[in-house]
């Protein structure tokens, strides 16, 4: 009977959009986009400025009214309550605007949800986010006095706290959505980022991330969805993806790869007839 079970219900651990549409006022900015990312592994939404990665990361999060189907866990996310998309899925925005002058504790704190917690264990949280983000010890540090590099981890900090364990006690698996998560990053901190979202969902999250950076999303992401011009180009695995056709067709720009390593990573660089 249990196996049974588990066959019936493999959404439970997915996230599934089939044929979105998202307008903005009266314009439509995406258009018929399906796709599917399972727990347990890293999805990167890639594709050229404006072709709708954002709008539909903020839809898939709840932030956003679409039509069409977007199900987390077998439930219409249109239809779910704010407190229990806060329980399931965590949001790194683009940009997040703090006025209020607060340090970097509280910052942070603003992600822990679950109010069970004392104080003792909501400050040890507190700290061993920033660790994981390379940014232990700066709990007193006023927010607004550091970089912009810095205030994306502390926010990438706060986001962890809301879903820390990737998989919750009824073992729904948790989710991450980052909207370009290391856009304002050094190469180092890049790195550490990524590494530590692909972690997330090797431990049994789903992690779902928009990227400009092509050469770090054939690093890291499992599987990609391309878009252009508010629709879907393509979308599979990374070697799949990673064409040099494809990805030229979608930046409107000649691109051509290569092979690093033994590990054979592709590597995104400029095509032939653009040097010099």
């Amino acid at each position: 009977m249990n196996q049974f079970k588990l066959a019936e219900e493999p959404s439970s651990s997915e996230l599934r959009v089939e044929r979105a549409c998202i307008s903005i006022g009266r314009v439509q900015i995406v258009q018929d986009v399906s796709f599917n990312a399972q727990a347990g592994e890293f999805v990167a939404i890639i594709g050229p400025s404006g072709s709708g990665k954002t709008t539909l990361l903020k839809a898939m999060t709840g932030e956003l009214a679409y039509s069409g189907s977007i199900r987390l866990a077998g439930m219409e996310t249109g239809k779910l309550s704010a407190e229990y998309m806060a329980q399931m899925r965590g949001v790194l925005p683009q940009a997040s605007q703090i006025s209020f002058p607060l340090n970097v504790a509280e910052v942070v704190g603003l992600g822990v949800i679950d109010r069970r917690q004392g104080r003792d264990a909501r400050a040890r949280r507190i700290k061993d986010a920033l660790a994981k983000v390379g940014l232990h010890g700066f709990e007193g540090r006023g927010y607004q006095e550091l970089s912009g590099g810095e205030q994306q981890r502390v926010q990438l900090a706060r986001v962890l706290c809301q879903v820390w364990e990737p998989v919750a006690d009824d073992g729904s698996p948790r989710w991450l959505f980052l909207d370009e998560p290391v856009s304002s990053l050094d190469i180092k901190h890049q790195y550490q980022i990524m590494q530590l979202a692909s972690g997330y969902a090797a431990a049994g999250g789903g992690v779902v991330a928009v990227m400009h950076d092509l050469n770090l999303t054939a690093t890291f992401a499992d599987r990609i969805l391309v878009m252009k011009a508010g629709k879907r180009l393509s979308f599979g695995r990374r070697d799949d993806v990673m064409q040099a056709d494809l990805l030229s067709d979608a930046y409107d720009f000649p691109l051509a790869l290569t092979r690093f390593g033994q590990s054979g990573v592709p590597l995104v660089v400029p095509g032939a007839d653009t040097a010099g």
